[in-house]
């Protein structure tokens, strides 16, 4: 039995999907649907249960010995979140207690953490987790600081031989493009925002560039498929041998403006772009560079490819925006 918390979300109902193509066992949905439609996320999955989070404590404890692993996606992801302590409670405490309970009953725990650590990247993007390398990072929203908070619990946990899981992954995850994020309103990828423009061929709107070193449009993101990060998800769970904190992105910086060419390429259309500027809002802690250093991930093992922008993009655009049912 998988429990995937978040999993009606966007990369867990990814993860749920995948591991149901894999058939590696009952899944067990830990999220709240609201009054939306993300439901339609999991509508296609057989699923052994759906736990609300607040009952997650009881149904694993009650369930101990059937648990195969816990996914922990779950997560107040909105960078524009002001209440810090709602995300303390959900980003942090949950996840110390998830870690806990696997720790406990021998359980594998991979979780999510985010590139959000990084702040600004002045630091760089190596996913060392050693004490020094994780106070020099100073993340710019209160979403990346609890991230960085529960990467920092984990590294004490391990230095003081605390009780741990027999395998676990924290996953820093980039800009993760793909299926299922319909939800998300603001916080959708750049490509689902540009797609319904690009199909009544209307231009686009990127940000200017505040930033005499950056061309507008020409901010650059590690844009990661996620249908990549469910299958490194796979791997872990397949490969118990691995525990780390790795960086899961391409690699590969590109530019916002390649990302909408992209959209409109795979919609056989020209490229329409207008720049506006940056909501003052977010103007004072927008990055201009992530790119992920993929080494760790690799030499622990990891040979799959990670998919081309193009690819990743037109393949998104064609087979779910594009569609009549855009849900996996």
């Amino acid at each position: 039995m998988y429990v995937i918390t978040g999993g009606a979300g966007f990369i867990g109902s990814n993860v749920a999907y995948a591991l149901e193509a894999k058939g590696a066992g009952s899944l067990v949905i830990v999220d709240w649907m609201g009054v939306d439609d993300k439901w339609r996320n999991i509508a296609k999955r057989t699923l052994y249960d759906i736990v609300a989070p607040e009952n997650i404590d009881g149904f694993l404890h009650e369930n101990a010995h059937d648990v195969t692993a816990v996914v922990h996606m779950g997560a107040i992801s909105a960078t524009t979140e002001r209440d810090a302590d709602l995300i303390v409670d959900t980003n942090f405490r949950l996840s110390r207690d998830l870690w806990r309970f696997c720790a406990a009953t021998g359980t594998p725990f991979v979780y999510a953490s985010s590139a959000a650590t990084y702040g600004d990247g002045a630091e760089g993007f190596d996913d060392d987790m050693s004490p020094d390398a994780l106070a020099a990072l100073s993340p710019l929203n209160a979403y990346g600081w609890s991230k960085l908070l529960f990467d920092r619990w984990v590294a004490r946990e391990l230095a003081t031989d605390q009780p741990r899981p027999p395998q676990w992954a924290g996953l820093r995850f980039f800009n993760v493009y793909g299926p299922n994020e319909y939800h998300k309103g603001r916080m959708q990828s750049v490509v689902s925002q540009i797609q319904p423009l690009a199909a009544k061929n209307t231009a686009c709107k990127l940000f200017k560039s505040h930033n005499p070193d950056y061309a507008d449009g020409g901010q650059l993101r590690d844009f990661v498929s996620v249908d990549d990060c469910a299958d490194v998800i796979c791997w872990l769970l397949e490969t118990p041998a691995v525990s780390g904190l790795f960086n899961l992105g391409t690699g590969q910086a590109r530019s916002f403006a390649d990302l909408a060419t992209a959209v409109y390429r795979a919609m056989d259309k020209e490229p329409m772009i207008d720049f506006v500027p940056t909501p003052e809002d977010i103007r004072d802690k927008y990055q201009y560079f992530t790119e992920a250093k993929m080494t760790r991930l690799r030499d622990a093992g990891y040979n799959g490819q990670f998919t081309p922008l193009e690819v990743g993009v037109a393949r998104y655009v064609k087979d779910f925006l594009a569609s009549a049912d855009p849900y996996r």
